[in-house]
């Protein structure tokens, strides 16, 4: 059960109505980083969570996203406020109407549709997709994953701040940006606070390849680190030689085929065979003109 505070997290000061900022802030609104997509992912893991730490924990988190959200979406509405007062009441003529939404540059659906207010899509008009949210119900798994949102979400926010000289959204946005930074932190002690928690999951690795570095993007540029050499790595350079990595043939095959399926894969394979030594006279061939490349010269032929 929630009960709503009237009060924002944090207070909300824009300068003037900028209906493009409002479009670009959407991003953060119901976009695949925003508050949104951050509050359904750990609602869902926090719900699904047995551990009563990590429980409470997913489950503060998804309600602050919420009231994130509130911040981005109060921002969107009050950048709009000038665009919304004029589509709805109709002040302007069609042709200056029709000019001052398109030299904002804004989404017209924006305009139209939601009448300034935040839609649930991101800053090119997509809407929201529950394909976001990428839980997947195993902690290890999905604290990783929390992490990696936190930090892209914290990028996109940055991004957002190097586009307005507006203070109060800057001061916002940076509000925003930080708590994204302390989240992070949250679902790396989470993670480390389980013991024995790389890799995820309980199946353990095959030995013979757990260490194993494949070199397989050769020449000019090649360089060696801690993530592909040195003692914790086995490196392979000769691909080749080495594959297949299991000591098989390096082909692929199936058993157990019935006697009818055997029949059946054989008759089709006979059907449908390619005969080498045919040079057949083909459409592209016959049509032929600039730019085709090598084709069949059809004039001798006739």
């Amino acid at each position: 059960m929630f009960i709503h505070n009237k009060k924002l997290q944090y207070t909300v000061r824009v300068s003037e109505p900028n209906p493009v900022l409002g479009t670009f802030m959407l991003e953060q609104f119901g976009g695949p980083d925003g508050e949104l997509a951050a509050a359904m992912r750990y609602f869902t893991q926090g719900l699904a969570e047995d551990d009563p730490g990590r429980k409470d924990m997913l489950l503060d988190i998804a309600t602050e996203e919420l009231s994130h959200l509130e911040i981005i979406g109060s921002i969107v509405a009050m950048l709009n406020k000038g665009a919304k007062g004029k589509m709805s009441e109709g002040t302007m003529s069609e042709a200056e109407l029709y000019m001052d939404i398109a030299k904002s540059a804004s989404t017209p659906t924006q305009q139209i549709v939601y009448g300034g207010g935040p839609s649930l899509t991101n800053s090119a008009g997509v809407p929201f997709s529950g394909a976001y949210v990428d839980s997947r119900g195993e902690p290890t798994v999905d604290l990783r994953s929390n992490i990696a949102a936190e930090a892209r979400a914290k990028i996109v926010y940055e991004r957002l701040i190097n586009v307005t000289d507006d203070p109060g959204i800057k001061d916002a946005l940076t509000f925003l940006m930080t708590r994204e930074v302390a989240h992070q932190k949250s679902f790396e002690k989470a993670l480390y606070s389980i013991e024995n928690n790389f890799p995820s999951g309980k199946l353990p690795g095959h030995p013979d390849y757990s260490s194993l570095y494949v070199n397989t993007s050769q020449g000019e540029g090649d360089l060696e680190g801690p993530w592909n050499s040195g003692a914790e790595w086995e490196r392979v350079d000769d691909i080749v030689s080495a594959i297949p990595l299991d000591g098989g043939d390096g082909t692929a095959s199936v058993h157990g085929l019935s006697s009818r399926e055997k029949k059946d894969l054989k008759a089709t394979a006979v059907r449908t065979i390619s005969d080498p030594t045919r040079n057949p006279t083909t459409g592209t061939d016959l049509g032929a003109g600039p730019g085709a490349g090598r084709t069949k010269d059809v004039t001798e032929e006739a």
